[in-house]
C-alpha cells in the first residue's frame, strides 16, 4: 500500500466510523426511550432494555453500514477538492480509477460484512427480540411486584408489599391472600417476606416472618388464627405458553432458508412470493454498497472555485429515496402482482445506470459536473434569499 492509500485510508475512515457511531447512537436512544416505557408498563426487570437494544444492533449496522461508507468516501474526495489536493494528483496523472482503490477496499470489506449482518446475525437477533417482547407479555420473565399495590400471582393468590429493599430481596409489610379449588382461604400478614427457590422449577417458597395466618374453611365454624415467627408459604408459577418456532415470519429466516423456501413447491404460493421478494431485498441492498464509492465520488467533488455542501445532500436524499423503493418493491413483490426479481433488481439496474453516468460525467467529461445545474440553480436561489435578508438590507441603506 502506497502513501496516496494509507492517507485516503485515514481521510475515509474518520467519517465512517462517526457516521457509524452517531447513527448507531442515535437510533438506540430513540428506541431506547419507548423500550424502557414498554417494559416499566409491562412490569419487567430494567435489565431486559440492554438485551432488546443488543438484539435491534444488528439491525441498526444493517442501515448504517452503507451510510457510513458513503459518507466516508464523499466526504473523503470532498476534502481532497477543496484543499486542492485533488488537483495536484490529477496533474500528476493520477486517474480517478486509481483514487477509488482504497474505497473498494473498504467497501469490499463492509459489503462482506452487511451480508453476514442480514443474511445470518439479524434474523437470529430479530427473532431474540421477539421473544424477549413474548416473554414480558406473559410474564415469563419475571413479574414485577409494585410496591404499595395489589398483586395477582396467577389466578388463585393476591400479594401486597409495603417497602421493598435489596432490590426485592428483602419485603417488609406484607399481606398475602390465597385461595384453594376446595373453598379454602389462607390470609396472612408479616413483618418481613423473602422469596425463596425450590427443587421444583415450577414452585417457589416464600417465607413469612413474624406474621399471623387466619385459615378460613367451610369445615370451620369460624375461622383459625395463629401467630408465627417463620413460615413458609408455596406459590405455583403460572404456566406460560411457548413462543413461536423462528421462521414464521421473513426477517427471522437466514438467506440460505429463504432462497429455499422460495423454491419449495410444497409451499402456498403467497409464502414463495414473500420469501423470494426477502431475498432479493437483501441482496439488492447489499450489492449496492458498490455503486456507493462510484456516487461518492461524483457527489463529493465540488466545482471549481465552489465550496457547496450540496452533494452531501443529493448523495443522502439519493441513498434514502432509493432504499424506500426497495422497501416499496419488496411489499410490491410479497403480494405476488410484480416478479420479486423486476421489482427489486429494476429499480438496481437505473440507479446504477444513473450513477455510471454521474462517475462518468465527472471523470471522463473535461469539465463535467454531474449536479451542475442543480448547484448553479442552488446559488441562484440563494443569492436571490441574500438580498431580502433584514441584515442585507440594512447594510445597504447605511452605504
Amino acid at each position: 500500500m502506497t502513501a496516496l492509500d494509507r492517507y485516503m485510508a485515514r481521510l475515509i475512515a474518520v467519517p465512517l466510523i462517526s457516521t457509524l457511531l452517531i447513527s448507531a447512537m442515535l437510533l438506540v436512544l430513540d428506541r431506547m426511550l419507548r423500550l424502557f416505557d414498554f417494559v416499566a408498563s409491562e412490569g419487567g426487570p430494567v435489565s431486559v432494555v440492554w438485551r432488546m437494544l443488543a438484539n435491534l444492533l444488528p439491525e441498526y449496522l444493517g442501515l448504517g453500514i452503507p451510510i457510513g461508507l458513503l459518507l466516508g468516501c464523499l466526504l473523503a474526495f470532498r476534502r481532497l477538492a477543496t484543499s486542492s489536493e485533488l488537483d495536484v494528483l490529477r496533474a500528476v496523472g493520477m486517474s480517478y480509477g486509481r483514487m477509488l482503490r482504497v474505497p473498494y477496499m473498504y467497501c469490499l470489506l463492509l459489503a462482506g460484512l452487511n451480508l453476514a449482518i442480514v443474511g445470518y446475525i439479524q434474523p437470529y437477533a430479530r427473532f431474540n427480540y421477539e421473544a424477549l417482547r413474548f416473554e414480558l407479555r406473559t410474564g415469563a420473565l419475571g413479574a414485577s411486584i409494585k410496591v404499595g399495590e395489589f398483586t395477582n400471582m396467577g389466578d388463585r393468590m393476591t400479594l401486597r408489599i409495603e417497602r421493598s429493599e435489596d432490590e426485592g430481596r428483602n419485603l417488609s409489610g406484607i399481606f398475602v391472600n390465597a385461595r384453594a379449588p376446595g373453598g379454602d382461604q389462607v390470609s396472612a400478614t408479616a413483618e418481613k417476606g423473602q422469596f425463596l427457590r425450590t427443587d421444583d422449577p415450577d414452585v417457589i417458597i416464600f417465607r413469612l416472618t413474624k406474621g399471623t395466618l387466619i385459615h378460613q374453611s367451610p369445615k370451620f365454624g369460624t375461622p383459625r388464627v395463629l401467630t408465627f415467627d417463620a413460615h413458609d408459604l408455596p406459590i405455583d408459577l403460572p404456566k406460560f405458553e411457548q413462543f413461536r418456532q423462528r421462521g414464521e415470519r421473513n426477517l427471522e429466516l437466514t438467506l440460505p432458508e429463504l432462497a429455499r423456501m422460495g423454491g419449495d413447491p410444497k409451499e402456498t404460493e403467497k409464502k414463495r412470493d414473500t420469501s423470494r421478494s426477502a431475498f432479493h431485498f437483501r441482496v439488492v441492498e447489499v450489492a449496492t454498497m458498490f455503486l456507493l464509492p462510484l456516487l461518492a465520488l461524483a457527489l463529493g467533488v465540488p466545482p471549481k472555485r465552489s465550496t457547496s455542501a450540496l452533494g452531501v445532500f443529493v448523495s443522502i436524499v439519493m441513498i434514502v429515496t432509493y432504499h424506500k423503493i426497495n422497501e416499496y418493491a419488496q411489499s410490491i413483490g410479497s403480494l405476488g402482482r410484480i416478479d420479486p426479481i423486476l421489482a427489486l433488481w429494476g429499480p438496481f439496474l437505473i440507479f446504477a445506470g444513473l450513477v455510471i453516468w454521474m462517475f462518468y460525467t465527472i471523470a471522463f467529461v473535461p469539465g463535467g459536473q454531474p449536479i451542475g445545474a442543480l448547484e448553479k440553480f442552488f446559488a441562484k436561489t440563494w443569492k436571490a434569499i441574500r438580498r431580502y435578508l433584514p441584515g442585507r438590507r440594512r447594510k445597504a441603506v447605511s452605504a
